[in-house]
């Protein structure tokens, strides 16, 4: 029995399994305590690419179900789950479910308060509605791509953060939230259309807002919050590791030169952009010369100074060890549910469970 608790708790989530933000979005939820029931496809015991089901952090939290949704039977099956759900997570290509029977028409006519959650890259519709993409064509077409990385060079990859987990997986699970709150009311149910391209175009607010300002260059790396200043930028350390730099503020910028002890008048001119390349090459020439924690224990609080953190270094970091940013299950570090409730706190319910461990329970039930 999976004990969960938090603000959603109460809630039944039916989550048809798919890859990348659909699996975020459900472990975002399940962590928040709702009971998400993951209809797994029958592949054996491994799950997308070949990976260990039992390792796979975003599939943490919830039951899991197998069930052929190419036999009518199983389909079936999975619409009595719907029945008696709060809402659906979809993650397939645009009339996938359709075809298969278990679209959002057929699911709301079983269910009419169920709130239907799809994601997919390029929306439901549109020109390239039916296009094959990945995280890295849909943040290329939103505009996000382009104002990504240095001055002179490509545009830099950000993994797949601002596409499938922030402008999918995120922005479907507050889509879906805030339906099921609107469907407390109403007692209808709708579709919510998360399109991944349409999530990485409203991160993109805050620069969209200082172009309108002209005080944003399309020239990627010549903007104070790119790497174009001297006072936002990673710096490499005598042992070759980095330190970011993020003193933007005057107080905070006169405490990083007086910490890193400057006193070249030239440091005086922190908002000349024709100054950044000078000022950058001489704070990376002194920052060099010591290693990231010798600085670290000379920079005030006050210089927003910080190590840039590998991996493996994430447990023994103080901070995030009080806060339990990270935990670790059996030798698999990941993160803590977020965010965090005063008095009802969300909790990962159980690890991630093989593959139709379920199935015979959670089909009893209907």
């Amino acid at each position: 029995m999976l004990n969960h608790q938090g603000p959603l708790k109460g809630l039944t989530i039916v989550e048809f399994a798919g890859i990348g933000p659909g699996p975020y979005c459900g472990m975002l939820l399940a962590d928040l305590g709702a009971e998400v029931i993951q209809i797994d496809r029958p592949a054996g015991a491994t799950g997308a690419y070949g990976l260990d089901p039992t390792r796979d952090i975003l599939n943490r939290g919830r039951r899991s179900v197998v069930l052929d949704l190419k036999n009518p039977d199983d389909v079936e099956k999975a619409l009595k789950l719907v029945e008696t759900a709060d809402a659906v997570i979809e993650a397939n290509r645009p009339g996938v479910a359709e075809r298969l029977g278990f679209g959002p028409e057929t699911c709301l006519a079983r269910n009419p308060r169920l709130v239907y959650g799809r994601v997919t890259g390029w929306g439901q519709t549109g020109p390239l509605a039916q296009a094959p993409g990945h995280d890295i064509n849909y943040i290329a077409l939103a505009g996000a791509l382009h104002i990504l990385g240095r001055e002179g060079e490509r545009p830099a990859i950000p993994a797949n953060f601002v596409g499938d987990m922030g402008g999918g997986g995120l922005l479907l699970a507050f889509g879906i939230a805030c339906a099921i709150i609107e469907a407390k009311t109403s007692g209808k149910g709708q579709v919510v259309d998360a399109a991944m391209i349409e999530g990485a175009a409203s991160q993109l607010s805050a620069t969209l807002t200082m172009r309108a300002m002209g005080r944003f260059s399309e020239t990627r790396g010549t903007n104070f919050s790119d790497g174009g200043a001297h006072f936002y930028e990673v710096y490499e350390t005598a042992d070759h590791k980095y330190l970011a730099v993020g003193c933007i503020e005057p107080a905070f910028y006169k405490a990083f030169c007086a910490d890193a002890g400057f006193d070249d008048p030239e440091f005086a001119k922190q908002m000349d952009p024709r100054a950044w390349p000078s000022l950058k090459e001489k704070t990376a020439a002194r920052l060099a010369t010591k290693t990231r924690d010798e600085w670290l224990g000379i920079f005030s609080a006050a210089a927003c100074v910080s190590p840039v953190l590998s991996l493996s270094e994430l447990e023994a970091n103080p901070h995030l060890a009080e806060r339990g940013t990270y935990f670790n299950d059996n030798g698999v570090l990941q993160p803590a549910p977020v965010p965090k409730f005063s008095r009802t706190p969300g909790a990962v319910s159980s690890p991630p469970r093989p593959l139709g461990a379920d199935t015979e329970a959670v089909l009893k039930r209907i």
